[in-house]
């Protein structure tokens, strides 16, 4: 338990039970003690009390009336009336209304230790049983949030078992950069990982103290005032493109509300022609080449436009969405072990702001558009693949395959794989196949070799997959292949 309160008038009576409190053996973190009834109640009303001993005779406001005033509180503490025999009667009234223990003065250590162990083992199943409540509602509430077709049973469920619960009731949804940390969920509902975003739901009076703590560094995007559940799904949407506008605008805090500013129609037009499919294409084939300034500059166009307005996060979506693909067609093998690099990069609301997304894309691009620009030097490229051709051709005899030819030539396997085709028109698996069935069909034709000895002899052991693959590539098996040729 985490709080516990001590009121009684009798200074050496709370210090007696505050150390059989201390000594007990179960973990409190906070010990409060007070000599009356009015200051429990002022204590109780501007904080949460898990477990508090009260006596029944106090001056100003007495244990009776301390308990019956309790009960207006939304956060009730477990209580323990405490009492000499004499005041048995008003002990038993203040169980009727609720108070859960009754112990007689002198104070016995053992029976105030028993009842703190019960107590501990009653909050800690009921805090469990919250949480896995409050997990259940989170799991709704997301669930609430990212689909359309709810239907209205589901609703009205939702509704009746966590809308009061959860204490939907006018509350704003923040959406910021999804992260890892702690967070203290007293005065706002967070649910994890939305859509790759943190959000949160909180009431206007509590918004300041989330944005001075939690979200001081982020940026944020704010709906619209809400109500209940059934408002839910509208909020979160319309936090949700509050927050790609913070991103891309790079303003800390995006309101729903907030009025638009006025894009001038020139600049709408600028921003159409950096989306356009032309200068889409354009950013990808200038990676590779050596006009990396030009690189850069068609960046940094889209990246202003879109940190301007010009361009809208749903069209900077769209852009980067393309990029990515295109760039995974042409350069697949190359890329293949920046897989999770580019991962992250595709997810551009998952950093903070613009800016610190472009920092680290253009650190990358301009570093991969240097690899590209060192390894793809054209000469000394088509040497090197005119080397493995002409060692495929001495050697399709032979168990060959690309990773050996690649160590022949000292080239990386992704790039041989990637140039070997850019110079070849074929991939090295159809490509050596090529020269294998040529020379089969040549052997078939002009030699009276069996069929399984020139499928040694092409480089293959099994004669029954060199039939299937001749027949498949020829359209006839080898014998009737032989036949025909014998014939002409």
């Amino acid at each position: 338990m985490k709080t516990v309160l001590i009121v009684e008038d009798e200074k050496l009576i709370r210090q007696g039970i505050r150390t059989m409190v201390q000594r007990s053996g179960v973990p409190v973190e906070v010990i409060m003690e007070c000599s009356n009834g009015e200051m429990a109640l002022e204590i109780l009303q501007s904080q949460k009390v898990d477990v508090m001993f009260t006596d029944i005779r106090m001056p100003k406001m007495n244990g009776i009336e301390l308990v019956q005033k309790m009960q207006e509180l939304p956060q009730k503490p477990i209580t323990i009336a405490v009492s000499g025999y004499a005041d048995f009667a008003y002990a038993v009234e203040m169980l009727r209304m609720g108070v859960r223990e009754y112990l007689l003065k002198p104070v016995e250590r053992e029976k105030l230790w028993e009842i703190l162990r019960k107590l501990e083992r009653e909050i800690t199943a009921s805090q469990e049983s919250s949480r896995t409540s409050k997990r259940l509602g989170h799991q709704q509430l997301k669930y609430l949030m990212l689909n359309e077709r709810i239907t209205e049973e589901e609703l009205n469920t939702m509704q009746s078992e966590y809308e009061s619960e959860l204490e939907l009731q006018d509350y704003y949804v923040y959406v910021s950069n999804q992260r890892d940390f702690q967070v203290m969920e007293d005065n706002y509902i967070y649910l994890h990982n939305v859509e790759g975003s943190d959000v949160y739901l909180v009431t206007d009076k509590n918004a300041p103290f989330l944005l001075k703590n939690e979200l001081v560094q982020e940026y944020v995007g704010i709906s619209a005032l809400h109500s209940g559940i059934r408002e839910l799904r509208a909020a979160y949407r319309e936090a949700a493109e509050a927050r790609r506008l913070a991103f891309c605008l790079e303003e800390k805090i995006y309101r729903t509300e907030e009025q638009k500013k006025h894009i001038p129609e020139n600049f709408k037009e600028q921003g159409k022609k950096l989306t356009s499919a032309e200068m889409k294409l354009q950013r990808v084939q200038l990676l590779g080449t050596d006009k990396t300034e030009e690189l850069v500059k068609a960046w940094n166009g889209l990246f202003y436009a879109v940190r301007n307005g010009w361009v809208t996060p749903e069209e900077f979506a769209e852009c980067m969405e393309n990029f990515f693909r295109e760039i995974r067609k042409t350069y697949r093998n190359v890329l293949a072990e920046e897989e999770e690099k580019l991962k992250k990069l595709a997810d551009y609301f998952g950093f903070p702001a613009l800016a610190a997304w472009q920092a680290e894309f253009m650190e990358w691009l301009l570093a991969f558009q240097e690899r590209m620009n060192s390894q793809f030097d054209t000469n000394k490229n088509r040497k090197k693949i005119k080397q493995a051709m002409d060692y495929i051709q001495e050697n399709y005899a032979q168990d060959l395959n690309m990773a050996v030819v690649s160590n022949h030539i000292s080239m990386n396997y992704s790039l041989f794989s990637y140039l070997f085709k850019e110079y070849t028109g074929s991939n090295f698996v159809n490509y050596l196949k090529g020269i294998r069935m040529e020379e089969a069909k040549k052997l078939l034709a002009e030699t009276d070799l069996r069929i399984i000895e020139i499928s040694a002899k092409v480089g293959y052991e099994n004669e029954k997959h060199f039939m299937k693959l001749f027949k498949a590539s020829c359209g006839v098996s080898p014998s009737e292949f032989r036949k025909n040729a014998q014939m002409d």
